[in-house]
């Protein structure tokens, strides 16, 4: 298994920043790629961003492109997640997943670091 635990959440204004980060351990050698999701009050969780673990590929949400930044380390096995131009809409529990090798669904997820932007 792989356990994740996110942190850096946090309160900000309008136009704020934040950083996230997410620390794998457990069996991380099967990791493929490790991805953030948020879910805000009242909408079903979306997906934000994911990067791979060998070649860095990165994929983001277009609501978030151009603002949120993916990166990792993967001799702390984290992914972090820079957050800038942080709008109320940005307001949610983000969640790190990881999709391990050999499937195409993310099967690991954290317990979750709350964001929320004021405006």
């Amino acid at each position: 298994q792989v356990h994740l635990v996110e942190s850096g959440g946090g309160l900000v204004q309008t136009g704020g920043s934040l950083r996230l980060s997410c620390r794998a351990s457990g069996r991380t050698l099967n990791i493929y790629r490790m991805g953030w999701f948020r879910r805000a009050p009242g909408k079903e969780r979306e997906f934000v961003a994911a990067i791979t673990k060998i070649d860095g590929t990165i994929n983001y949400a277009d609501s978030v492109k151009g603002r949120f930044t993916i990166s990792r380390d993967n001799v702390k096995s984290t992914v972090y997640l820079q957050m800038n131009s942080l709008e109320p809409e940005d307001t949610a529990v983000y969640y790190c997943a990881v999709l391990t090798l050999g499937n195409s669904d993310y099967t690991h997820w954290g317990q979750g670091t709350q964001v929320t932007v004021s405006s």
